[in-house]
């Protein structure tokens, strides 16, 4: 099927659509209707402001909309994607207690329940099942609240959507809860081509059974908003009927189900209105209104946001993805739209696309900021100033001013509520960057990059200063300073005057050169949040802090993984040096794509070297006799060209290997650990 015209702008519409639902609808999630009356009245606008919470969270909405659709990707873009895939993305992707989901435990959290079975080697789709874990656990809402980016990348295809949504669904759900889910990809996949809200219900009713509590539900509901006009009605309606006390377990996806179709029916097309009645109603009211904006999005386009309210500006694109491939955590939402497009385009065999040569920063999207602000000053998109695209950002300063985007743990997200903030930085030391830039009069700017130091203090490292002459397209170019390993926060450009710059792009390639370690004059133990230590996804057990050594890890069962970077980093070398006690194995991983996906050179407690692959299960490239001794240190060495593996221990050549097999081309740095304790003093990354 031939991809509509729009296809790009109603899917970055979806993804506004989603974003901007839930951070409406998260300060007041679990609210009854009737506190929200008393406390708030109908909810017509953000509302973090008077309850003094953050409006850019990490959520499990977001979060698990985004990641779990890169086992599509990461199998190669098969249509025929199986769900057992979609559960191993679970097992990359997910860190106990740490990632996306509501740990709940066992019984409890259906998507723990889940998380556990497959854990412990059960496959999708039985990891989901009734069978296996009730009725009650499988039933729960979750299904339905990562289901729109299948939705997104399904335009005009409702039964492809209901398809992949299954699929994707029944990794951790089961009955009415798949019905639920497929019935809002369905809906999302439809409304690229139709605005009729009936015809588009129409579309989720049509891809599950007739006899399904959630089907006569939506029918029921049809009938009675043919009879009364009043929304508020309908609602206690529904309250009465599929109420919370009707259901069991803590979050049934049938009552919030009703709320979502009572949005789409009453708000008639409108957003504003639509999303006021779904977050009004109250209950699980994050999901219900990010799933009904992404439908609103990708029905109504940008203009969907032009009701009065200023939706995107508070937000700037910003989102959090928060997973185990931490390079990916810190994004916006015109680069989650090109993610989905591409994948789509994979799939009808059309080329990627690249807006302005594939650089992070582009704007190439109506009203696109990507998580720039300003200081003293102003940022809009605007059309022209490019040389290849069709929209730039302009940058108004006041006077001295500044403008910075995000690439790590921003300082009003440090110390977060709800979920965790864990990621990795997107800019290191010893890369390129680049930048396009117009200005009308004749000005001056300079480069600028936030760290956080040894003490988790913000300070700026200004880069160099150039000039722009009037009218004149100039590009200007840095490479990072080395930061002593502390992680960058922020990038971007101050002005020290009045005037208006015009930023057609801002990117950056090479491999980094940095040396990872404890910052100097570092307290031990250090006080806080220890950002450099933040800075890496830990997926161990325990990172000891208290330990004279920068990296002890422990891990008590099974594979431990740290790791910082991200999968822009391509063809380098890194190195390490290690010493371990009662540990099975460890050593150092490059390449990192999440807990499943590296290549690592190991030494191991019998007595062997081994370089692995781990693609979901472990598979040893090569292997060498290697004397394990207790405390002795071991300098590891690993460098990737293209599909060609080296290896050193101990400055000797130990491997080499060419991975024909599908081979992991991309991904950061980490240290693995099996069973038991390692230390290491540095991990260093150059190019080659």
């Amino acid at each position: 099927m031939k991809l509509p015209d729009d296809y790009v702008e109603r899917v970055y519409a979806g993804v506004l659509g989603k974003i901007i639902g839930v951070y409406l609808g998260r300060p007041i999630e679990g609210w009854s209707y009737d506190r929200i009356i008393s406390e708030l009245g109908n909810i017509t606008e953000y509302v973090h402001e008077k309850l003094k919470v953050p409006l850019i969270i990490t959520d499990d909405d977001i979060s698990g909309t985004f990641t779990f659709i890169k086992s599509l990707s990461d199998n190669g873009h098969c249509i025929d994607l199986p769900t057992a895939e979609i559960g191993n993305s679970w097992l990359n992707y997910l860190i106990e207690n740490r990632t996306i989901l509501w740990w709940g435990g066992l019984g409890n959290s259906t998507e723990h329940t889940a998380f556990q079975r497959l854990r412990s080697g059960v496959e999708a789709p039985r990891s989901g099942s009734i069978q296996l874990n009730g009725k009650v656990v499988a039933e729960q809402i979750g299904a339905q609240i990562f289901i729109d980016s299948w939705g997104m990348i399904s335009p005009g295809n409702p039964d492809l959507a209901a398809d992949f949504a299954k699929r994707a669904a029944s990794v951790s759900h089961d009955g009415e809860a798949i019905y639920g889910a497929q019935v809002i990809a369905a809906i999302e996949a439809q409304a690229f081509v139709e605005r009729d809200i009936n015809r588009l219900v129409d579309a989720g009713l049509a891809v599950i059974p007739k006899n399904s509590i959630l089907s006569k539900m939506i029918h029921r509901l049809r009938v009675w908003n043919s009879k009364y006009s009043d929304w508020r009605e309908v609602r206690q309606l529904i309250e009465e009927h599929y109420g919370y006390d009707k259901f069991p377990g803590n979050c049934h996806i049938i009552p919030n189900h009703a709320l979502i179709i009572l949005g789409l029916l009453y708000g008639e097309g409108n957003f504003q209105k639509s999303l006021m009645i779904v977050n009004t109603s109250g209950w699980d009211t994050d999901c219900n209104s990010g799933n009904l904006g992404c439908i609103l999005g990708i029905r109504n386009g940008l203009k969907a946001f032009e009701s009065g309210v200023d939706w995107r500006k508070p937000i700037s694109d910003r989102l959090y993805v928060a997973s185990a491939d931490g390079g990916s955590v810190i994004t916006d939402a015109v680069t989650e739209t090109y993610r989905l497009v591409n994948m789509r385009r994979h799939l009808a065999k059309l080329p990627a696309l690249s807006p302005k040569g594939g650089v992070r920063f582009h704007f190439d999207l109506p009203g696109s900021t990507q998580g720039f602000t300003a200081k003293n000053g102003e940022v809009s998109n605007v059309t022209g100033h490019s040389q290849s695209g069709h929209y730039s950002l302009a940058l108004r300063s006041h006077g001295i001013a500044s403008f910075g985007t995000p690439t790590f743990i921003p300082p009003d997200a440090i110390n977060m509520t709800g979920y965790h903030l864990m990621a990795s930085p997107t800019l290191y030391s010893g890369q390129k960057v680049s930048a396009g830039l117009t200005a009308r009069k004749k000005l001056r700017a300079n480069f600028f990059i936030g760290v956080y130091d040894e003490n988790d203090q913000y300070e700026i490292i200004q880069g160099p200063e150039f000039e722009l002459p009037a009218g004149k397209y100039c590009e200007v170019f840095w490479t990072i300073p080395d930061t002593n390993g502390l992680p960058i926060a922020e990038i971007g450009f101050q002005m020290p005057n009045a005037g208006t710059i015009y930023l057609d792009y801002l990117g950056w390639n090479g491999e980094p050169k940095a040396l990872f370690t404890r910052p100097p004059g570092s307290l031990l133990p250090a006080p806080g949040p220890q950002l450099w230590r933040r800075a890496w996804i830990n997926g161990v057990d325990i990172w000891d802090t208290w330990s004279p050594e920068p990296f002890r890890i422990i891990q008590n069962n099974d594979m431990g993984l740290i790791s910082i970077g991200t999968r822009e980093w391509c063809d380098y070398t890194a190195s390490t040096q290690m010493t371990s006690t009662l540990m099975k194995s460890g050593g150092l991983a490059i390449r990192v794509q999440g807990m499943r996906r590296y290549y690592a050179l190991l030494i191991c407690r019998d007595n062997k070297a081994r370089l692995i692959k781990y693609k979901n299960v472990i598979k040893v490239l090569s292997e060498t006799d290697f004397p394990w001794k207790e405390l002795e240190p071991s300098e590891l060495k690993l460098k990737a060209e293209d599909n060609f593996l080296q290896g050193w221990i101990n400055g000797v050549l130990s491997f080499e290997i060419r991975d024909t097999d599908d081979p992991i081309l991309s991904g950061g740095v980490g240290l693995v650990v099996e069973e038991g304790t390692m230390m290491a003093s540095y991990v260093a990354v150059s190019p080659n």
